[in-house]
């Protein structure tokens, strides 16, 4: 096991700037997720870490060693591709073995560790198989169990299950977590998809322009999202976003108002743009809302699209003042809701309904800059007459919140 440091990481290519500024500690045998976007920079970053790529700028450390000017081979590290790779006239144990045979290690070495590396990844009976005799997820095992035999400080991964049906990809993310288990072993994994994120890492890396957003485990990214980029990233659906001002009542928006006191969200000012953040999952019916501790007003609204899913049903909301528009002015706008109901619920398309926002689960964010200002207003006192409506009061308490309810939908 190893810690991988990376500080001020900073990857230019000419006019190009693909990792920004980098500055990131992974704990020994922690696995961690790099998750962003296509382009974002994340496959930059562990090419830096593997030594693939020369930093412009920065210091990678891998334990207490400082690795930036180090080759591959000298790093520790072992890399599983996107592109299993395997050697299509090579059996199993062939492809396993061939980095140790290169290196000349001893015959007994070579199958002690091909033996011991097939039984992680239960791949027992299968060594004398060739590549086309096996499975999508049986190769990748073979290419995660090439990378096991080098022992390594530290696992490199760069979109291993890409490739695999959806199915499968469920099935080898159980896999990887059940391998770091076993192995204690440090993990960095790159990923555009934040379920693999969400379910397998104990802290995610969100990148986005090549900067770091925030890297945090993943309840907290999901909860307390650093910015309105890791908000609407992390999360499937996205969370609902509504732009509003700021008011001496709490935040107008052009269909709605949210009341809370305005002198109690840190560094806002009345006057202010702000985005209020819902996730699907926090907006309900308001006759099921009953088991709530506390909820805005009702909304009105006109179901748009239902979407049954099995386990739940997405509603698309429109709001009012969209209704009665064309479905193209209506995608256009952004004063629209998306709600998650239970498959039970009565519902229909086209009718009108109230809808309220569980005020624990409400985030506001600075539409300028992006940044989180408040995570769950149902702390946040009501208007009071003569309020302060200067800049807020920076260090607020508010509440932490959980990604579930137990309310009935």
């Amino acid at each position: 096991m190893a810690r991988v440091t990376l500080e001020h990481i900073t990857k230019r290519y000419e006019d190009v700037t693909a990792v920004d500024d980098m500055n990131v500690e992974i704990r020994d045998g922690e696995f961690v997720c790099l998750v962003g976007p296509s382009g974002c920079g994340k496959s930059t970053t562990m090419e830096i870490v593997a030594g693939l790529t020369t930093p412009t700028e920065g210091t990678v450390f891998i334990g207490d060693a400082d690795v930036t000017k180090l080759p591959p081979k000298d790093r520790g590290v072992a890399m599983v591709f996107q592109n299993i790779a395997l050697f299509p006239h090579m059996n199993v144990w062939e492809n396993i073995s061939f980095g140790l045979r290169l290196r000349k290690f001893d015959t007994d070495e070579i199958d002690r560790r091909v033996e011991h590396a097939a039984d992680i990844v239960q791949l027992e009976g299968m060594l004398e198989r060739m590549p086309d005799e096996m499975s999508g997820g049986q190769r990748q095992r073979v290419a995660i169990a090439r990378a096991i035999v080098r022992n390594p400080d530290v696992f490199l991964m760069d979109e291993p299950l890409a490739n695999l049906d959806a199915k499968l990809r469920v099935h080898m993310r159980t896999e990887l977590q059940r391998l770091h288990k076993e192995l204690d072993t440090t993990i960095i994994y790159v990923t555009h998809d934040q379920a693999e994120a969400m379910t397998m890492s104990d802290r995610i890396a969100v990148i986005n322009a090549g900067r770091l957003q925030q890297i945090d485990p993943p309840l907290i990214c999901y909860n307390e999202p650093a910015n309105l980029f890791v908000a609407g990233f992390i999360g499937s659906p996205s969370m609902n976003f509504v732009e509003g001002d700021l008011t001496r009542d709490g935040l107008e928006t052009p269909n709605f108002s949210v009341e809370f006191d305005p002198s109690q969200v840190p560094n806002a000012t009345v006057g202010d743009r702000l985005t209020l953040g819902i996730r699907p999952e926090d907006v309900f019916l308001e006759h099921r809302a009953g088991n709530l501790e506390t909820t805005t007003d009702p909304i009105d609204a006109v179901t748009d699209v239902l979407e049954p899913m099995g386990d739940e049903i997405f509603v698309y909301l429109l709001l009012d003042e969209s209704a009665e528009r064309s479905m193209e002015d209506a995608l256009a706008t952004p004063n629209q809701l998306l709600m998650s109901v239970s498959p039970d619920t009565e519902i229909h398309e086209d009718e009108r309904t109230n809808v309220v926002l569980d005020r624990s689960k409400v985030h506001l964010f600075d539409t300028d800059t992006g940044e989180a200002l408040v995570h769950g207003i149902d702390d946040l006192p009501g208007p009071t007459a003569g309020a302060d409506t200067g800049a807020g009061t920076a260090g607020t308490e508010t509440r932490a919140t959980g990604s579930g309810t137990d309310t009935e939908r």
